[in-house]
């Protein structure tokens, strides 16, 4: 199961864990202009674990979910303003 909510500089997607146990905590998703932040609760050490990925580190995952075993890399186009001319 998952929510989606619209902010003003933010998309936030929570993903809950269901079925049998054990169960993982919720993942919450923050979207913003130039970055995605994936934070999730640790019961172990009772702190939120927070990860940042830049727009082309997403772009690269949601390549490699696709891809089989090996090394890439993104040929990214000459205009595309995530290239970082």
């Amino acid at each position: 199961m998952f929510s989606i909510e619209h902010e003003f500089d933010s998309t936030i997607i929570t993903l809950v864990d269901e079925g049998a146990a054990p169960l993982g905590e919720d993942i919450v998703i923050n979207a913003f202009e130039s970055c995605v932040t994936l934070e999730q609760f640790d019961a172990r050490t009772d702190t939120t674990q927070k990860i940042t990925l830049t727009i082309n580190q997403l772009q690269d995952l949601a390549a490699a979910l696709d891809l089989p075993e090996g090394v890439y890399s993104l040929v990214r186009a000459e205009n595309d303003p995530e290239a970082g001319t």
